[in-house]
């Protein structure tokens, strides 16, 4: 099969295109032939940390057909319509464990199926299991233009908050914003966020934020945190270093917190897939999730997709394609 590989560099590592033989069934598991598999920005930055060892796996959600399905890893069966997350899903064929596996809707085709599943269940269990966002409450989602943040501009919107604030640095991006649920869009640019949540707020500030920004935007989100906010920080496109008035957090009773899925077990991430999957799957199979795709590019020219990807000009999701016909 053709698969997709880190190769590691002394200034970290690049991608190849390679040929490998395709997985061996195993107990437990599903193998499943990828039609088509997301990108997503923080797999550049890991590829920056593969400085030494052997080839590295790719990629991180995909969609396709199940291919063959180990004892013990129903209820799949050969030729199901599957969407799932799991190392190494820039290949053809990739081995998932049975949790970690959606049912593809009916209405979407495996570009969009494969455009779901890192981002939604990544906002999920910010948003959800993390910040335990509650209806009519408000939420700020930075960077909401990018995947994550669509993912968990929509859930908020979708699951009961009572007004969904997204910030941007682009004004073109701000616009189109409304369009996935957000109320009040702050193109950072040009706008101050404190002053801007304050004035929606009546001075309260939000009760969660989501944050992707990190160190940039860290003093400001925690001044724009209602008494008991939550906090949740996914990624750090702004930077990894801050300051913070600790009087903000014992006053206003906060809460900081990390996620991510590289300290997590298996059964962890296997829970977290299956947490989205029980509040965003019947939203998405009756139409209210909106899944949108910036561009796909087949499997060999990811080089030029990654290159896309960090212009940050895009809006939603790439897509790399394995088939043809996908």
């Amino acid at each position: 099969m053709k698969a997709i590989r880190v190769i590691a560099g002394p200034n970290g590592g690049h991608t190849a295109l390679m040929e490998l033989p395709i997985p061996e069934l195993k107990p437990g598991m599903v193998r499943v032939r990828v039609m088509a598999s997301g990108l997503n920005r923080g797999e550049i930055a890991h590829m920056s940390w593969h400085r030494s060892g052997p080839p590295g796996p790719a990629g991180v959600e995909f969609a396709g057909l199940v291919d063959a399905v180990g004892s013990g890893a129903g209820p799949w069966k050969p030729g199901d319509r599957v969407m799932g997350h799991g190392a190494g899903s820039h290949a053809e064929y990739i081995l998932a464990a049975p949790g970690a596996l959606m049912p593809v809707p009916e209405a979407l085709n495996w570009v969009q199926a494969a455009s779901f599943p890192n981002v939604f269940i990544t906002a999920h269990d910010a948003l959800i299991s993390n910040a335990a966002m509650q209806p009519g409450e408000t939420v700020l989602v930075n960077a909401a233009s990018s995947g994550v943040g669509l993912a968990a501009i929509q859930l908020a919107k979708l699951m009961g908050a009572r007004r969904v604030f997204g910030s941007t640095r682009s004004s073109a991006k701000a616009a189109r914003l409304a369009a996935f649920g957000v109320d009040v869009a702050i193109d950072r640019s040009n706008t101050d966020l404190g002053a801007c949540i304050a004035e929606h707020t009546d001075g309260k500030g939000v009760d969660v934020i989501i944050d992707c920004v990190g160190g940039s935007d860290f003093e400001a989100n925690v001044k724009a945190l209602a008494v008991k906010g939550r906090l949740v920080n996914i990624s750090r496109l702004g930077g990894s270093k801050a300051t913070m008035d600790l009087e903000q957090l014992w006053l206003k009773r906060l809460r900081i917190i990390g996620v991510t899925f590289r300290t997590r077990s298996e059964e962890e991430r296997v829970a977290c897939v299956q947490a989205c999957a029980r509040d965003a799957l019947p939203l998405l199979e009756a139409g209210r999730i909106q899944l949108p795709v910036e561009r796909t590019y087949p499997m060999a020219q990811i080089a030029q997709a990654h290159a896309f990807i960090q212009q940050d000009q895009h809006l939603g999701k790439i897509v790399l394609t394995m088939d043809p016909a996908a």
